[in-house]
């Protein structure tokens, strides 16, 4: 082999030159939070923080690309990341910059800078590594309430994110004949009140908190505030009123706000990737007090909520509206039965403290009812510590399998990718309920599955199925609608399909959901 081709080889085989001195800044004043490596962005064509500067020195000539990279979830079956920009460049020796400048549409997030040179890579750290390259946060309007559920005349306290000079804020509504002519489309809420402007330009380089709203004598819902800017940012906060006297209505809807702050995946930290469990098993808890990421809205939240909310409006129910944090604070479950003849959770109650379920599992034995309208409830424990919620063992391995309470347990999930119909098995043996829904045994409505439910050996006897899904998530693992009554004379029904509250808008669905409403309801 000849000295050029071994020189050659050489030089192919040798790594990029280093990026020496590498750091990143918005060509402004810094945000709160930014360091070396984080910067804060607001694309909005103002001249200020409008694109993010990559600075560093090359030892020698190169070509280097710059990826903005956007990060998913990585456990939840998500993988990897997205390439939303890329630029290349031939750069000299010495000092270098190389800029982003993010769309007026890019989502507010945080976003990994990668740059390669040669075969050295910078960002191409997973969840929970060593951060060594850039990160940029582009900042829309981070909007999130001190607390999740407020009293009827509470002040409710808002912090808001933003470097926006003026704000127009503006409450929605559920559970409020509001004026259908200012519905938002987002959260498809209707307004509640006027909006009102908020100077925010003291507030420019970091957060600041606001008392928004007085609940008032709104009924118990749950509500978003909008807030919006002039450049058309906008960003959402959530909270529940509750009652001001639990029982008010005898049946409860308690939100999953524990499972919302699960699958919230705002990076809180900067690294670029989502502060979740579902992200890295590295975190083994979550930050209550964060926007979420998708313009404030909660993941899934329409999914799994606003079609059982929509669907209580449409048919003229009440309910008192409760977070995981108001079902927490209840004495116990005696105070409950003595509080509610229903407990309803609509959506995916995946995550209770202890007292929760000790409070659900002695309200159930107390004859109180219970239906569980989403799959895989009560699946794992978690503890509120300060401002966080800590992720602890499954509750079937700490000796209380969920079947025990639910009558089904979580059995399988492949995020969607194999949904089917419910075949009736139990209009026969339940005939009240599927009265009405022109539905007999052997026939199919819907199409269902995401995350599935299913008896076990813990499953209480005399337990009903009153629709299978066979075999859907494989050999065995078949998702199952159920329904039991206990000699206290509890009524406990399970729709064993995560997504069984967003079919409410089908007839069948919307007719079986008022029989179990009606059946749970009596006395």
């Amino acid at each position: 082999m000849t000295t050029a081709v071994l020189a050659l080889a050489a030089a192919l085989a040798a790594p990029g030159p280093r990026l020496l001195d590498l750091h990143v800044t918005n060509g402004s004043s810094s945000f709160a939070g930014d360091r070396r490596l984080l910067t804060t962005v607001s694309p909005n064509r103002d001249g200020f923080r409008d694109a993010a500067a990559v600075h560093f020195r090359l030892m020698r000539p190169a070509e280097v690309v710059l990826e903005a990279v956007a990060t998913n979830m990585i456990r939840a079956g998500k993988g990897g990341t997205t390439i939303v920009w890329r630029t290349a460049r031939r750069l000299p020796a010495g000092a270098a910059t190389m800029t982003w400048r993010p769309a007026r549409s890019t989502q507010p997030r945080t976003y990994i800078l990668r740059l390669r040179v040669g075969n050295r890579v910078y960002g191409g750290y997973g969840p929970g590594g060593k951060q060594n390259a850039p990160v940029v946060r582009v900042q829309g309007i981070d909007a999130e309430f001190t607390k999740r559920s407020y009293a009827p005349g509470e002040a409710a306290v808002l912090r808001l994110a933003t470097d926006a000079k003026a704000l127009r804020l503006q409450v929605f509504a559920y559970q409020s004949p509001g004026r259908p002519s200012e519905q938002d489309t987002k959260t498809s809420g209707l307004a509640k009140t006027d909006a009102i402007r908020v100077d925010w330009s003291g507030h420019s380089d970091r957060p600041g908190l606001l008392r928004v709203v007085r609940a008032g004598d709104w009924p118990s819902g749950l509500y978003f505030v909008r807030a919006t800017a002039a450049d058309g940012r906008v960003g959402y906060a959530p909270f529940i009123v509750r009652p001001r006297r639990l029982g008010t209505q005898r049946v409860a809807l308690v939100l999953a706000t524990n499972t919302w702050a699960a699958y919230n995946f705002t990076d809180g930290d900067g690294d670029g990737w989502g502060d979740s469990w579902y992200v890295t098993g590295r975190h083994r808890s979550v930050d209550l007090q964060r926007p979420f990421l998708d313009f404030g809205v909660p993941f899934r939240f329409h999914d799994w909520d606003l079609e059982f909310v929509a669907w209580l409006n449409r048919t003229g129910r009440s309910a008192d509206f409760l977070s995981d944090d108001d079902l927490d604070a209840v004495a116990s479950g005696d105070e409950l039965a003595r509080r509610y003849d229903v407990v309803v959770f609509p959506g995916h109650e995946e995550y209770v403290t202890r007292h929760a379920y000790d409070v659900i599992e002695r309200y159930r034995d107390l004859g109180g009812n219970l239906a569980f309208l989403a799959a895989n409830n009560l699946y794992r424990r978690v503890d509120r510590v300060g401002q966080r919620l800590v992720r602890r063992g499954l509750w079937r391995k700490l000796g209380r399998p969920e079947a025990r309470l639910v009558g089904v347990q979580y059995v399988g999930s492949d995020h969607g990718q194999r949904q089917a119909g419910f075949t009736v098995t139990g209009a026969a043996g339940a005939p009240w309920a599927f009265d009405g829904t022109g539905l007999a045994d052997g026939d199919a409505f819907g199409r269902f599955g995401i995350e599935i439910d299913a008896r076990t050996p813990a499953s209480p006897q005399g337990l009903q199925v009153l629709a299978r899904i066979p075999d859907l998530m494989g050999a065995g693992r078949s998702a199952e609608m159920t329904y039991y009554e206990t000699h206290a004379g509890a009524k406990v029904f399970a729709a064993g399909a995560l997504n069984f509250g967003a079919a409410l808008g089908r007839p069948e669905v919307d007719r079986l959901l008022a029989n179990v409403w009606a059946r749970l309801s009596s006395p």
